[in-house]
C-alpha cells in the first residue's frame, strides 16, 4: 500500500537517495582498490555497494519506508519479539531440564537397564578377549575410597 502523506513520500526520497549515494561511493572506492592492483577486494566492495541501490530498485526501500511509519507494522514487531522470547524462554527451560518428561521417563529407564553390578569379574568383550601383559598390582591410594571405583574398572578390562 502506497503512503498517501507527503511526509512517507518524503522519507522513502531521502531512504532512496541515501541508497544511491552510498552506492556510487562504494563504486568509488572499489575503482580505487582496482587501480592499487587489489582486484579481488575491489569486486567484494563492488559487490556490497551494490547491494543498496539493488534495494531500491526493487522497491524494498519503499516497503521499508511504508513500514517504518505505520503504528500497525511496529505493533506486530511487537508481537513477533514476544513470540520470540516465549519461544526461547521455554527452550532454555526445556534443555535445563534435560528435555520433555517422555524424555527424561525413557533416559531413567534405560540408566536402570543398562546398569553393571561395580564389582563384575569379566570384561565386557569377553572373557578370554584379552590376556594382561603385566601383573595389575598398582599402587594403592593414600586416601582409600577415592580410587576404589578406578581401580575396579581397570581391573575388570584386565589393565
Amino acid at each position: 500500500m502506497p503512503c498517501p502523506d507527503l511526509a512517507c513520500l518524503e522519507a522513502r526520497m531521502i531512504a532512496e537517495t541515501v541508497c544511491s549515494a552510498v552506492a556510487a561511493a562504494g563504486l568509488g572506492i572499489a575503482a580505487v582498490t582496482a587501480y592499487r592492483k587489489r582486484f579481488l577486494a575491489a569486486t567484494r566492495i563492488a559487490a556490497y555497494s551494490l547491494v543498496p541501490l539493488g534495494l531500491v530498485m526493487t522497491g524494498v526501500v519503499e516497503w521499508l519506508a511504508d513500514t517504518a511509519f505505520s503504528p500497525t507494522a511496529w505493533a506486530g514487531f511487537g508481537v513477533l519479539g514476544v513470540a520470540w522470547v516465549l519461544f526461547m524462554t521455554t527452550r532454555a527451560v526445556e534443555r535445563r531440564r534435560g528435555g520433555t518428561r517422555k524424555e527424561r521417563k525413557e533416559a531413567r529407564a534405560a540408566a536402570q537397564r543398562d546398569a553393571v553390578a561395580p564389582a563384575a569379574s569379566a570384561p565386557s568383550l569377553g572373557a578370554a578377549s584379552r590376556q594382561p601383559t603385566r601383573p595389575a598390582t598398582a599402587p594403592k591410594a593414600e586416601s582409600g575410597d577415592d580410587f576404589s571405583d578406578i581401580e575396579a574398572i581397570l581391573k575388570k578390562h584386565g589393565i
